[in-house]
């Protein structure tokens, strides 16, 4: 993927850049393989905005993406390079040998015309799916399942990719793009490769209104609240945000404090991305 910077022609348009679409060989999406996106603007089912900056954007419909690759055996060719509205990697549209059509992640080097396969004796090559433990180690992989059977949870955004670094018994050491180390069971299924559209972190929006296309809403500063609002709002004219340090609207610390909660799988974290 390319990327392309726009003339100067408006203040919208100076640093503007976007992607030239060119890996891109089809426009229209699988009838067979897309459903309708009901759009809620970040609230719930009462009505409450329960995600703040959420609303409008473009219409779009969801692409049903195959991330289990459960077609054990069965070989698919690549029939178009597809772009996808609802994630920043680009998909490729697969013909198996059966009849049937799938939707899968496009990894770097994966074109029209190629071949794919899910097996545990496949070759580790772009696009192909095999489990943990039939992969060497020092492969790169994206797409990869947490529990098996499950399907691919991790490492699916554009330009992504896991490196494999040593098996050890039934599990499979991984480090993550974050840079956290993670054990994965051997029988996990993974996806060989890198996610493609890898240059998506370069592109500049340029404006704001091209960032309500994609279904974002304006973002208000604390300071410019009242204190009834935010804990930063209030005062005469321009204030600080005051000591010990910045909170959310809803007074908890916005830097550096943690709200992950305890998962079953914590234990297999070996390392965090944040080193401690």
């Amino acid at each position: 993927m390319a990327i392309k910077l726009f003339r100067p022609t408006s203040p919208g348009r100076r640093g503007m850049s976007g992607a030239t679409f060119e890996e891109i060989t089809k426009d229209r999406p699988e009838k067979a393989l897309i459903a309708p996106l009901k759009k809620r603007g970040g609230r719930n089912n009462q009505g409450k905005i329960t995600v703040r900056h959420h609303g409008r954007g473009a219409k779009q419909r969801l692409r049903i993406i195959d991330f289990k690759r459960d077609k054990a055996g069965v070989p698919g060719r690549v029939a178009a390079i597809e772009y996808d509205p609802n994630r920043s990697a680009r998909i490729a549209l697969v013909y198996y040998a059966d009849g049937d059509k799938r939707y899968i992640l496009a990894p770097v080097g994966l074109n029209m015309g190629d071949t794919v396969i899910s097996s545990p004796e496949a070759e580790v090559r772009p696009g192909n799916t095999l489990p943990l433990k039939s992969i060497p180690s020092g492969t790169m992989v994206h797409n990869i399942e947490m529990e098996k059977g499950k399907g691919g949870q991790m490492v699916r955004s554009a330009g992504a990719a896991a490196q494999l670094m040593v098996k050890e018994g039934d599990y499979a050491l991984l480090r993550m793009p974050s840079g956290e180390m993670r054990r994965v069971r051997g029988d996990c299924l993974a996806t060989i490769g890198q996610v493609g559209n890898v240059d998506h972190q370069s592109i500049s929006l340029g404006k704001a209104g091209r960032k309500r296309l994609m279904g974002w809403r304006p973002t208000v500063r604390g300071s410019a609240m009242t204190p009834r609002d935010h804990p930063h709002g209030g005062g005469e004219g321009r204030s600080p945000i005051g000591l010990p340090s910045p909170k959310t609207p809803w007074g908890k610390p916005a830097l550096g404090y943690r709200t992950r909660k305890p998962k079953a799988s914590d234990k297999l974290i070996i390392k965090r991305r944040k080193g401690k």
